[in-house]
């Protein structure tokens, strides 16, 4: 079987996919319209998010079986069209949720502790104790909308802090453990101290957290999100967090993260939360670990080797 690699990967994937008797052909820097040209001469195709894998792509792809893409996320991936075509979907979330957990809960420290306010603050000579005094996450109500393996991973490393850690997942059930009470989402609004957020994207999740569901929690103070930025509608929050109806926000992921190409009205939004201190912002990195990147790299490897061994077997 030959495979197509499109898009940057670590070093690794390369003799993990030939261990497994691909042929690989590993080409990053390869555009789209070369894609659509020579894709019908592979058998599997692995991305990260160079392009939209979708039906004007597809069609050309004939011959193809698999579609790994080398992340959690796959809202680059058409996946109706994959089903149409009987190509199969594979993805990493195992490989980059420690990862994600521990950006989460960095990012998390940081806002209640006002680390990174503190930082920027000493450095300009100010030294204010009382003003960066910190609140503690010890015994909070920590809400998790989703509870796959980036919430999974999350809620243990919250556990460590005596937090009370509750999930609603609208696709599973069931999945109470010594980690996590499964609630539903009226009982997440009334108890979540902090909102993190787990969904994937998709047509149903895009712009879901919006003013008013957000001002259905009885005591919500902070939100983070690490999913993705098309769940959280800025503008909503920006309001929430200037009438002080929420303490803080920690973004990693923004509705639009091509920040040069904004609108007037996506400029202003971006502009009013930066100037304010209780929001923090990192660049789309949590799960983006150096460990990571190869992680996924195992994994796909793992998935892609039982893939290949039923398409032998039928």
């Amino acid at each position: 079987m030959k495979v197509l690699i499109i898009d940057e990967m670590h070093e690794s994937i390369i003799p993990l996919l030939e261990e497994i008797n691909l042929e690989v052909d590993y080409r990053p820097s390869i555009q789209r319209s070369e894609i659509i040209s020579i894709v019908e001469h592979y058998n599997g195709l692995i991305v990260r998010s160079k392009t939209l894998i979708d039906s004007e792509l597809l069609r050309y792809a004939n011959n193809l079986k698999f579609v790994a893409r080398a992340g959690a996320g796959v809202d680059n991936v058409e996946v109706n069209e994959l089903r149409k075509r009987n190509i199969q979907l594979i993805n990493a979330p195992e490989g980059n949720r420690d990862a994600l957990a521990e950006h989460a809960m960095g990012m998390l420290l940081s806002l209640l502790n006002r680390i990174n306010i503190a930082d920027q603050e000493v450095r300009r000579g100010t030294w204010d104790r009382e003003g960066n005094r910190g609140v503690e996450l010890m015994g909070k109500t920590v809400g998790l909308l989703g509870f796959g393996n980036m919430g999974e991973a999350f809620a243990k490393r919250l556990s460590s802090f005596s937090c009370k850690v509750l999930a609603y997942d609208a696709e599973k059930t069931n999945f109470s453990n010594e980690f996590i009470e499964e609630v539903s989402i009226a009982e997440l609004k009334k108890r979540s101290q902090i909102l993190s957020l787990h969904i994937p994207m998709n047509e149903e999740n895009k712009g879901i957290i919006n003013e008013e569901f957000l001002s259905g929690f009885k005591k919500l103070d902070y939100i983070v999100n690490t999913s993705r930025g098309e769940v959280l509608i800025l503008k909503d929050l920006l309001k929430l967090l200037q009438q002080k109806k929420m303490k803080g926000a920690a973004l990693d992921v923004l509705e639009n993260e091509k920040i040069n190409s904004y609108t007037e009205d996506e400029l202003f939004v971006f502009q009013e939360l930066t100037n304010l201190k209780q929001v923090l912002f990192t660049p789309h990195i949590a799960g983006w670990s150096f460990e990571s990147y190869e992680k996924i790299n195992i994994v796909l490897s793992k998935k892609i080797k039982l893939l290949v061994e039923k398409i032998d077997y039928l």
